[in-house]
């Protein structure tokens, strides 16, 4: 095996325990937020519900993500493209939601840049990976 092949290797198991270690910890703070938890909504804050709701959803498409590209599955490259689309359109609406005078927490910019940032890095890795390499898996 050449140092390449297992650099990549080491690479699409990183990115894996990321995505998966992100979805679990997404889907335990979103469920916690909207399962109306007093203490949880009330560090929320001015949440976005909209954005809420998707990031809780997307915790789940992100450890199937993480689960198909340990497994090496070459449609876990196409989800994690259609995570970080989604993304990306979520944040946008979002920053019309503040521009339209929306109420949101600063901390929700900044979850969303490394949201939108992680997810077009895994997609990027994984697309080389696959896509870029005709590797059949």
């Amino acid at each position: 095996m050449s140092n390449s092949t297992q650099q990549h290797g080491f690479l699409i198991r990183a990115i894996s325990l990321v995505a998966i270690g992100f979805g679990l910890l997404t889907i335990k703070e979103g469920g916690m937020t909207l399962s109306g938890d007093a203490a949880a909504l009330k560090a929320a804050g001015n949440y976005v519900p909209f954005v809420l709701w998707f990031n809780f959803a997307a915790g789940f498409a992100y450890a199937i993500a993480g689960a198909g590209l340990w497994m090496r599955q070459r449609w876990a490259m196409w989800l994690a493209i259609a995570i970080a689309a989604a993304t990306a359109l979520t944040f946008a609406a979002f920053g019309a939601h503040v521009f339209l005078g929306g109420l949101y927490e600063k901390r929700t910019v900044i979850a969303m840049s490394v949201r939108t940032l992680v997810w077009v890095a895994i997609a990027a890795i994984a697309w080389r990976r696959f896509a870029a390499k005709g590797t059949q898996s």
